[in-house]
């Protein structure tokens, strides 16, 4: 087989399932490990692929979001691990700021802590800090009904009145250069003023987000610290940048 037939073949299996493992390449286009991982480094070159632990996946796009519902499905034992290792964070006696990401979610199951207060813009989140009994407060201002978020001006002005011990910030994207990033501007800016008003910042990301760039940026990376489920690509540099905790169970 052609070098430009096998990456062709290669982006046409990615187009098809989105994700892809080195060994299935391998045993798809009946080649070697190293011309598999030598195709997938010159597709990244070219912007067609991203290349992730172990395999690769389609590039995103920049303004492309996808909705709670469908990040809820989404690497559920990875956003598990991370979720649990986060709430370990939390000290009795914190303030803290949880965003209305889908992970953030995920970390209140596993909040014993008694004595804290809860900051949120997520509508879900809400209901789930009363029902474990957790002193919370919700931000009011305009509902952002894809992602079940409260953001705008009104938004951004409750939040201010704050001061946080530590927060929990989800992203759509971390890239070297861009650093945090995500479609929406008005959650951007909530989050890069969540991060700001926080003596400790956590962004909560699994493996798939590594590599990407979405439309407005929210930070850079030396900002807040990064929880992970999987020593992702370019590790090296990236932990250059910021702290990297990297969570496998």
């Amino acid at each position: 087989m052609l070098t430009e037939e096998r990456q062709q073949m290669i982006l046409e299996i990615l187009k098809d399932k989105g994700i892809v493992k080195i060994n299935e390449l391998v045993k798809l286009t009946d080649t070697s490990e190293s011309t598999i991982r030598r195709d997938l480094t010159y597709l990244e070159t070219i912007h067609e692929l991203k290349r992730i632990h172990g395999g690769a996946t389609l590039l995103k796009g920049r303004f492309k979001e996808p909705t709670y519902k469908e990040k809820q499905i989404q690497n559920i034992n990875e956003k598990s691990k991370i979720a649990k290792y986060a709430a370990s964070l939390i000290n009795e006696g914190d303030c803290i700021y949880m965003d209305a990401g889908t992970t953030t979610f995920e970390m209140i199951q596993y909040m014993d802590q008694k004595d804290i207060v809860v900051v949120t813009n997520g509508l879900k989140h809400i209901d789930a800090l009363v029902e474990k009994d957790i002193n919370s407060y919700i931000l009011g201002g305009k509902v952002k009904a894809r992602t079940k978020a409260i953001i705008g001006t009104d938004a951004l002005k409750n939040l201010e009145k704050f001061r946080f011990d530590k927060c929990f910030i989800g992203t759509n994207a971390i890239h070297l250069e861009y650093g945090f990033t995500t479609p929406d501007s008005e959650e951007a800016i909530l989050k890069e003023n969540a991060i700001a008003l926080s003596k400790e910042a956590y962004v909560l990301a699994d493996e798939s987000k590594f590599g990407e760039v979405a439309f407005v940026k929210i930070s850079d990376l030396n900002k807040a610290e990064i929880v992970t489920n999987s020593k992702i690509e370019d590790y090296e540099r990236y932990a250059k940048k910021t702290r990297i905790k990297v969570v496998t169970e």
